[in-house]
């Protein structure tokens, strides 16, 4: 297959400064979840973003001095010599293929807690940020800098750039946005100094403009010299001679860096999910950049749709489409769309399971790429696998994520494939919570499977089709695996957290039973213990059918493991605004009577009632492995029936997320015959001099 025409724009060389990015394809700086701890497995997974067509691959946020310490978050640095060979080893990977490598140098200021080294932050007039949640409160509020500190913040950004050109970097990056670096000399509410550095814009921008300036002297001649700027705060605020600060910061360096990666001043805002917003959400704050520059402007939107792309470029928005969440789903989308295979991209569905990740200090893991954080330790590639046995055939019951995945790789392995799938339609869980608000891209995991899969001669999928343990039996293959997904139990806790039984009752409901279309009655409560998506979830479409909701969750937020993935601040001014009840910190004791009664998670007498018609209880799930156990209870009797291999995947072994799932189909796929090593296990391991 041929590039169709209309995309040959997306594929032209832009000149950033010294060096030239062979297309408009930008991986974005962002954050891997491996530091320099993990160097070979951050340098895998940057390169095989080259790899699969990538112009430019960034570092994520690299500190250039000690006194800027995000620990426990996974973050890169460049304090010293020694950093060097981290950092290299990525940039070799990556100019393997043709990219430019570029580095993301970050001083967190009032912003960080330095709790590794434990120096005093600091900041431009001792004003930190604040935080309302536990994991981002600093204790250690930041010092004032004086003029000896402004000194040496310019030193430390001149040492960090001169490192990172020895690396081998092509773009080094100044970090001025999200509070960080000079960014925060530019907010009048942080900076209130009464020097050259403080009062009028000119003076609060004069960090910025002299750290720049600094950077190109130093690395200019060989090494693009880009700007990391936030202009989502400064924007609110009415120019002297332009419409906004923002407007005047631009203009007032606007040839001085070799590029403009222009973003959102909050992280949540611009990681915002797919439940929130759609792609291309961050134009309002780009599109006021070019027209105030010649250099080239890029910028993110959670971009996969390359007329979407293009349209931005033609626009005039953007020069390079920067992505950061698109790249870790598909690699190979700037690939797959010169060679016109743009059916086959792995769209991401913006679940941010990627920022979970990160928050967790783990590689970065994807839902739609479940290769990823995997190209090092196991050597999975997200576009190879290694080839199988084409006489062994396997059978997988149930077309969910986990069956779905599992199809697709031993497809391409070359085994033969027999799916067989309860229902008429495939996608199992995808299929359904797909139709849930704000879950529509969640379909994508199930389309990009079943669209690839029903190209494959050796794969057959045969719908509405339960097996029984017989028919397993009797259908005559190599390897058995099974799929059948989950399903919400009635299961409250206890006023100590454990588990306390079901509730029964002719309206008390699941999520599964609420899907399926019953009917409800009166108020309804959701008690939800879960803390995902699922509660929210329902309240906002139940709210849109007419009905009156509360939620009631033991956690001291609504779907309180939301705030890993950045979602949980909309998820409760969703909740505000609809109108839903919200009741936290309280355990479900009882239901009767029209009235479910509650208990105070602190105090056993702090318990009161309120009206129910009808209640949801959004907590536990359980396996569907009835089938599994049958099977694998007699081996004898599969030995005979010439099934060498039994497994459970997915849901129906361990209940968790759509990425946990499709990992699992993943792996199992990889590692289902003995003549397979599962792909041998690599630890990063410290050196001992």
């Amino acid at each position: 297959m041929s590039r169709n025409p209309r995309y040959d724009i997306l594929f032209d060389p832009v000149r950033i400064g010294p060096v030239t990015a062979p297309n408009r394809f930008y991986q974005a700086p962002h954050a891997l979840g491996t530091g320099n701890q993990m160097p070979h497995t951050r340098a895998a997974m940057r390169e095989v973003r080259a790899e699969g067509g990538w112009g430019v691959v960034n570092t994520g946020y690299c500190s250039i001095h000690p006194s800027a310490d995000d620990m426990p978050l996974p973050y890169c640095r460049l304090w010293d010599d020694e950093d060097i060979k981290v950092h290299s080893l990525m940039v070799d990977a990556v100019h393997r293929h043709g990219a430019l490598a570029g580095v993301e140098l970050w001083h967190g200021a009032g912003g960080v807690g330095n709790r590794l080294t434990r120096m005093t932050p600091m900041s431009v007039s001792g004003v930190s940020p604040g935080s309302p949640y536990p994991g981002w409160i600093n204790l250690a509020k930041s010092r004032p800098m004086d003029r000896q500190d402004i000194r040496e913040f310019r030193r430390w950004h001149v040492d960090a750039a001169k490192r990172a050109r020895s690396a081998g970097f092509d773009l080094v990056y100044i970090y001025a946005g999200m509070g960080y670096g000079p960014y925060q000399f530019l907010l009048p509410w942080m900076n209130k100094r009464t020097d050259e550095y403080g009062g009028s814009l000119q003076n609060r921008a004069r960090l910025m403009q002299e750290i720049i300036e600094d950077v190109k002297e130093a690395v200019g001649q060989t090494c693009a010299v880009a700007v990391r700027f936030s202009p989502s705060e400064l924007l609110e605020i009415p120019g002297e001679t332009q419409e906004s600060e923002a407007h005047e910061v631009i203009s007032m360096m606007a040839d001085l860096p070799d590029l403009w990666d222009i973003k959102s001043a909050s992280w949540v805002v611009e990681t915002r999910s797919a439940r929130f917003c759609g792609q291309g959400a961050q134009e309002p704050w780009t599109a006021f950049v070019k027209p105030l520059t010649s250099r080239p402007v890029v910028g993110v939107g959670r971009f996969t749709s390359p007329d979407e792309m293009v349209s931005q470029i033609r626009r005039g928005v953007l020069d390079l489409i920067g992505a950061g969440r698109p790249s870790i789903a598909d690699p190979f989308l700037p690939s797959k769309i010169n060679e016109g295979r743009e059916d086959e991209i792995r769209e991401c569905i913006g679940c941010n399971i990627c920022v979970s990740s990160y928050h967790d200090g783990v590689p970065v893991r994807c839902t739609q790429n479940p290769t990823m954080g995997e190209e090092w330790r196991r050597n999975w590639h997200p576009e190879r696998v290694p080839p199988g046995d084409p006489e062994k055939s396997t059978l997988i019951v149930g077309a969910g994520p986990a069956g779905l995945e599992c199809a697709r790789v031993l497809g391409l392995r070359g085994f033969a494939v027999t799916v067989a799938e309860a229902r008429e339609e495939l996608g199992g869980r995808v299929t359904i919570e797909s139709k849930l608000p704000g879950l529509a891209t969640w379909a994508r995991v199930r389309d990009y499977r079943t669209n690839l899969v029903q190209t494959m001669g050796n794969v057959d999928i045969y719908r509405g089709s339960p097996l029984s343990t017989q028919d397993v039996i009797d259908f005559g293959c190599d390897h058995a695996v099974i799929a059948t997904g989950a399903h919400w139990t009635r299961e409250v806790l206890s006023t100590n957290g454990t588990p306390a039984g079901e509730i029964e009752g002719e309206t008390v409901y699941t999520p599964d039973d609420v899907l399926a279309g019953a009917e409800l009655d009166g108020t309804v409560v959701i008690y939800d213990f879960d803390h995902y998506y699922m509660g929210g979830c329902l309240a906002e479409m139940l709210r849109q059918q007419g009905s009156e909701v509360t939620i009631v969750t033991p956690a001291s937020a609504v779907s309180a493991w939301t705030f890993m993935n950045n979602e949980m601040a909309e998820i409760r001014g969703r909740m505000i605004e609809l109108g839903v009840g919200i009741e936290l910190e309280q355990y479900l004791t009882g239901f009767e009577n029209g009235r479910v009664h509650l208990s105070g998670i602190y105090r056993a007498s702090d318990v009161r009632s309120i009206d129910c018609g009808s209640l949801i209880i959004v907590g536990a799930r359980s396996g569907n492995d009835e089938l599994f156990l049958e099977l694998s209870s007699d081996a004898g009797r599969l030995a005979k029936a010439g099934i060498d291999s039994l497994r459970s995947i997915g849901d129906c072994r361990a209940p968790g997320a759509i990425a946990h799932a499709v990992y699992a189909g993943h792996e199992c796929a990889r590692s289902i015959d003995p003549a397979d090593d599962g792909g041998a296990i690599e630890w990063e391991r410290a050196r001992l001099l």
